[in-house]
C-alpha cells in the first residue's frame, strides 16, 4: 500500500472528546480500538467486554454497525451508551425546474434506528456509515 493511500484511509481513524461526548472514526478495526491510547479506556472496555465476542477482531467498526441486526444485544448495549452514528445518505432534491438532483446529505440517528434499517434499504438511499458518537456519563455506568 502506497503512503498516499494509507493516510486517505487512516484520516479516518480518529477520537476526539469534548464535554459530554466521545467521537470514534469508523475505520477502526476492532483490533485496533483495544490498542490506540487516544481511546478511552472505558469504551475499550466495553468493545472487549461485550462487542468483540459477538464480532470478528478484523471488522471495522463501520462494518459491524452497518450489519448490525435490530434484535441482537449489542443493540441494547449501544442504547445503555446513548450512542448515535453519523452517517451520510443520497438525498434526492427537487428543484422549481423539475430537475431532480442527487447530492450527499450528513445525519445523526441513534444506533436504534440505524439498525432498523434492513441492508437493501441502506443500500438503496446509499448509507455510509461514518462516527460513532457516545455518551460519556453513559459509558461511565459500565
Amino acid at each position: 500500500m502506497n503512503k498516499e493511500n494509507r493516510t486517505v484511509y487512516e484520516d479516518f481513524k480518529y477520537c476526539m472528546q469534548d464535554v459530554s461526548t466521545v467521537y470514534v472514526g469508523c475505520k477502526y478495526t476492532m483490533d485496533e480500538i483495544l490498542a490506540d491510547e487516544s481511546i478511552p479506556f472505558k469504551f475499550q472496555l466495553v468493545v472487549e467486554r461485550y462487542i468483540l465476542p459477538k464480532s470478528d477482531p478484523e471488522d471495522t467498526l463501520e462494518t459491524h454497525l452497518y450489519y448490525l441486526e435490530e434484535k441482537s444485544f449489542l443493540v441494547k448495549i449501544y442504547r445503555q451508551m446513548k450512542a448515535r452514528v453519523k452517517v451520510n445518505c443520497i438525498h434526492e432534491k427537487k428543484h422549481l425546474n423539475g430537475q431532480v438532483t442527487r447530492e450527499y446529505v450528513t445525519k445523526t440517528m441513534s444506533v436504534e434506528q440505524l439498525a432498523h434499517l434492513s441492508v437493501a434499504e441502506k443500500e438503496k438511499i446509499g448509507l455510509v456509515v461514518q462516527e460513532l458518537l457516545v455518551s460519556k456519563l453513559s459509558l461511565m455506568g459500565f
